[in-house]
């Protein structure tokens, strides 16, 4: 049995596409998930199961449930726990202004960027890519009106998702709770 956390883009935010954890729940159910437990309202979540499910198999059974499409990415419990013992973000100096975010691609692609990457005005970096994984910050202090979701879409597709650092805490304290390792 296998531990998954799927992260489920665009749904619930400001008032568009509506999925209530309970259904989104028992449609993960229907796939042959187990202990599928939600987190937040924003698409996150924690499933064991026995077959590995592609994204998008995932994406395409909301969809028929839902009505719109669910862009889905889908990360082993393990690979999320080993980037958050790693700590991508151990040289940043954290403020009150510093976000830290990680945003998942569908498949491994390449941009024209350098990476590490800064913007003009040294607000948004990304740190490092891994994988189908960046690690990127944004510092707010320095600019009110950043652009970094737009970078991150031009360079990468707009078909990525991105998770603040401290919802990849909550979601690995809930797996922990449920006993996952």
């Amino acid at each position: 049995m296998g531990n998954y956390v799927a992260f489920l883009r665009g749904i619930n935010v400001g008032g568009h596409h509506k999925v209530p954890m309970a259904e989104l729940r028992i449609a993960f159910e229907k796939m042959g998930c187990t202990k599928v437990t939600t987190i937040l309202n924003s698409g996150n979540v924690l499933f064991e199961s026995d077959q590995v499910l592609s994204d998008s198999e995932i994406s395409k059974r909301l969809e028929s449930i839902f009505g719109f499409p669910i862009p889905t990415q889908t990360r082993e419990f393990s690979a999320l726990k080993k980037f958050h013992s790693e700590d991508p973000f151990k040289e940043i100096e954290i403020t009150k202004d510093t976000r830290l975010y990680i945003s998942f691609l569908p498949e491994e692609r390449q941009a024209d960027l350098t990476i590490p990457w800064t913007n003009e005005d040294g607000s948004f970096q990304i740190l490092k890519k891994e994988g189908r994984n960046i690690f990127s910050t944004l510092d707010l202090s320095l600019s009110k009106t950043p652009k970094a979701m737009e970078v991150l879409e031009k360079s990468y597709g707009n078909d990525i998702t991105t998770r603040n650092w401290n919802t990849i805490g909550r979601i690995l304290k809930k797996a922990e709770s449920l006993g996952w390792h």
